[in-house]
């Protein structure tokens, strides 16, 4: 049967254009179901699924937001409808892919919609945007995002070849996506577990992921960068993720102290929630995380800092911060619905903590060792190593209790 793919976007401003797209994804041998969002003016294409109907999905009617005339509340509103419309055409097997065209506003409610799948689903939003910050469009789903160089206003020589190349790569993504679908035995699979590394902890993570894979785990490791900690939270809220090996929990330090990898106050609640197995440790709590020098904001430029890069500071946390993280990441895994088993490295949390490197501080890390303890409560299990977090021993001792809570 062939597959369905999705295209969603204002036809009453972009009905030519989307109607090229739709004919090119069809030429292919693939189904599609056209939706119109737009509020300015009627389509100037037929769609499958009017804006009527989306807007009745939001909760309101398109003659409320015609009469409004508030292009802001609208988008908002039609976001909602489309992305409710088109998660209960995904649970009934008609979402093989989805792709839109749009400038700002577009992309924000194409993308919104896009966000509600999940991952898997073949996404692409070819847009103004593009080139610019993609952050708020694309959040921690796996969306491409294709420039489309020209605003997408008419079919002219230049644009004509970008919409044919975006509908080329929708049918190639899902064409994709099946042969592999159809080579995975459903039957056999193993159990997923989500860990976090920096580079400062990648040989511990390293050995953990191998140890893991070796007992016929798979393994998600994800670069702790603020939108990493967030896909991971993600992935574990929708399922994804059966067991957590969270060795490093160093986004919380910049949720604390200000700098730029915040992956927000949620970080370590999806696992308490959804009660899977779970390790944690303290890695990289050591660090604060701000751009180029430059960027360090005044009251911190003389605190202990550390040239990463040419485009990453490191800043020394301090005691007192240190106190402030334990009673955080205790209160979150007090929350813990399943087993959870916190594991202590004594002689250093991170590559620059140890003796002779820059962030070494044993009183710092000292305190937070203490406030974890003293916050903790009983359910939750505490394991004090006296290893360095990127001792082989260390990552040995973590990887086995993961395999024996995920074993219970």
């Amino acid at each position: 049967m062939p597959k369905t793919i999705v295209l969603l976007g204002t036809l009453d401003t972009k009905g030519r254009e989307f109607a090229y797209v739709k004919e090119s994804i069809e030429k292919q041998g693939f189904n599609t179901i056209l939706i119109d969002a737009g509020v300015l003016g009627s389509p100037t294409i037929k769609p499958d699924i009017a804006r009527d109907e989306v807007a009745i999905k939001a909760g309101t009617s398109i003659d409320y937001l015609i009469a409004k005339n508030d292009r802001g509340f609208a988008i908002d509103l039609m976001s909602k409808g489309a992305s409710a419309i088109i998660q209960e055409l995904h649970n009934n097997g008609k979402v093989d892919g989805i792709i839109s065209l749009g400038g700002s506003g577009g992309t924000a409610l194409a993308t919104y919609a896009m966000r509600g799948l999940p991952a898997g689903v073949p996404k692409i939003m070819v847009s103004t945007m593009a080139s610019g910050d993609t952050k708020p469009y694309v959040g921690v789903k796996d969306i491409t995002m294709m420039y489309s160089i020209v605003d997408i206003s008419g079919l002219n020589r230049l644009s004509s070849i970008i919409l044919e190349n975006a509908a080329g790569a929708i049918c190639g993504m899902v064409k994709a996506r099946t042969a592999k679908s159809n080579d995975i035995d459903y039957g056999k699979r193993k159990t997923t577990v989500g860990a976090t590394m920096f580079g400062v902890t990648t040989p511990c993570v390293d050995k953990v992921r191998s140890i893991l894979e070796e007992n016929d785990c798979e393994v998600l490791v994800f670069h702790a960068t603020g939108t990493g900690g967030m896909a991971m939270e993600s992935l574990i809220e929708n399922g994804f993720i059966d067991a957590v090996a969270d060795i490093t929990t160093t986004e919380w330090c910049d949720e604390l102290v200000g700098g730029v990898l915040s992956a927000g106050k949620t970080r370590l609640d999806a696992a308490a929630k959804a009660g899977i197995p779970q390790i944690v440790s303290v890695g990289a709590l050591d660090m604060v995380n701000f751009g180029h020098i430059n960027t360090i904001p005044n009251q911190f430029k003389t605190r202990n800092l550390y040239k990463h890069n040419d485009s990453v500071t490191l800043m020394r946390t301090t005691p007192e911060e240190n106190r402030e993280l334990g009673k955080v990441i205790a209160e979150k895994l007090n929350k813990a619905k399943g087993p959870v088993v916190l594991f202590l490295p004594l002689k250093g949390v991170s590559a620059l903590d140890k003796d002779g490197m820059p962030f070494y501080d044993p009183e710092a890390d000292a305190m937070l060792f203490k406030t974890l303890k003293e916050n903790l409560k009983s359910h939750v299990e505490i394991r004090e190593i006296d290893c360095h977090i990127n001792d082989p021993e260390f990552a040995k001792a973590m990887a086995n209790a993961l395999l024996q809570l995920i074993k219970k």
